[in-house]
C-alpha cells in the first residue's frame, strides 16, 4: 500500500511572514524625512527663541544703560560713595533693574542715613535722593563716636569720625545707651547745638568743637581760634558776623570774645595768644 503525501504549507506561511515585513524604500525615506523635519523645526525654534532673547537682551542694555546719576540731599557721604552703594552689582547699571529692584522701596542701614530712594528719570537717566538723619552733634564715649540728634538721641554709634559734624564738650552724663536721649539735666541743649550746626552749615563755617560750659555759655573753636559766644541770644547775627570774621583770623591763635555783641553794642574783640 503507497501512501500519499501530504501538502506542506510552510513555504506560504513563510511566503506571508516575509511579505509582512518587507522593507519598503520610500516609506523609510518619507519616514525619516518626517523625523528630520521635526527635528529641523524644533531646532529652528530654539535658535529663533535665542537670536529674539539676544537682541532684546542687547536692546535693553545699549537702550536703558545708566550715564547719567543725579544725587541730591547728601552730606555725610560724597556723590561716588551714594553712588556705590546704589549701584553695587553687575545689573544695577541697568534702569529697568532698579525700577525693579527699588520699586516701592528704599535703601535703609546706611550710617547717618534714615533712607534713600531712586528715582527713574529716563533709560538712562536715575536720580538718587538721600535722607541724612539729623544729627546734631556727636560726643566721645568709651573710645567710640556716639552721634545724637536734635532731641538729644543717641542714633549712631561708629568708629568713624565724621567731619561735617561738630565735637560737643561739656555736656555731663553717666551712660550713653544707643536709640535713647543722652541723661543731661538740661535738654533744651541739643536744639540749641542743631541750631548751631544749622548755622553754620548756611554760612559754610566748619567748627571743629562746640563747648558748653557750667553756666550753658557757648565757645567755638575754628583751629587756634576760640570764640566766645556766650548765651543763646543773638546767636543768629554772631554767627553771621563771624564769616566776615575768621578770614581775618587765619593762621592766628587766640580768643574772640562775642559774648557782649547785641544789635546795638556789635561789641567784639579779639585777644591774641603768643607762641
Amino acid at each position: 500500500m503507497v501512501r500519499k503525501k501530504k501538502r506542506r504549507r510552510p513555504v506560504a506561511r513563510r511566503k506571508r511572514e516575509y511579505e509582512e515585513f518587507e522593507f519598503h524604500p520610500l516609506e523609510a525615506f518619507l519616514n525619516s524625512f518626517k523625523y528630520k523635519r521635526s527635528l529641523y523645526i524644533i531646532a529652528g525654534i530654539i535658535i529663533a527663541v535665542l537670536l529674539g532673547a539676544g537682541i532684546f537682551f542687547k536692546y535693553i542694555y545699549d537702550n536703558y544703560t545708566v550715564t547719567n546719576i543725579y544725587v541730591s540731599g547728601n552730606t555725610h557721604y560724597t556723590n561716588d560713595e551714594i553712588i556705590e552703594m546704589v549701584l553695587d552689582g553687575k545689573l544695577s547699571h541697568n534702569s529697568l533693574f532698579l525700577s525693579l529692584k527699588y520699586r516701592n522701596k528704599s535703601i535703609e542701614g546706611v550710617p547717618f542715613i534714615q533712607k534713600m530712594d531712586v528715582d527713574i528719570l529716563s533709560p538712562d537717566t536715575i536720580r538718587i535722593n538721600v535722607y541724612e538723619k539729623a544729627i546734631a552733634g556727636y560726643i566721645t564715649y568709651l573710645g567710640r563716636y556716639m552721634y545724637f540728634d536734635r532731641d538729644g538721641i543717641v542714633v549712631e554709634s561708629s568708629y568713624e569720625k565724621s567731619d561735617n559734624v561738630p565735637e560737643v564738650l561739656g555736656l555731663e552724663f553717666d551712660h550713653v545707651i544707643i536709640h535713647e536721649k543722652l541723661p543731661v539735666e538740661n535738654e533744651t541743649v541739643f536744639a540749641e547745638i542743631l541750631d548751631i550746626t544749622h548755622l553754620l552749615s548756611k554760612y559754610n563755617l566748619k567748627a571743629d568743637r562746640i563747648f558748653f560750659d557750667s553756666d550753658y555759655n557757648v565757645y567755638l573753636y575754628f583751629g587756634g581760634v576760640e570764640v566766645s559766644l556766650g548765651k543763646e541770644e543773638y546767636i543768629d547775627e554772631k554767627i553771621i558776623q563771624l564769616q566776615y570774621i575768621l578770614p581775618n583770623l587765619e593762621g592766628k591763635n587766640g580768643i574772640l570774645e562775642m559774648k557782649d555783641y547785641d544789635e546795638g553794642t556789635k561789641n567784639v574783640t579779639f585777644e591774641e595768644k603768643k607762641q
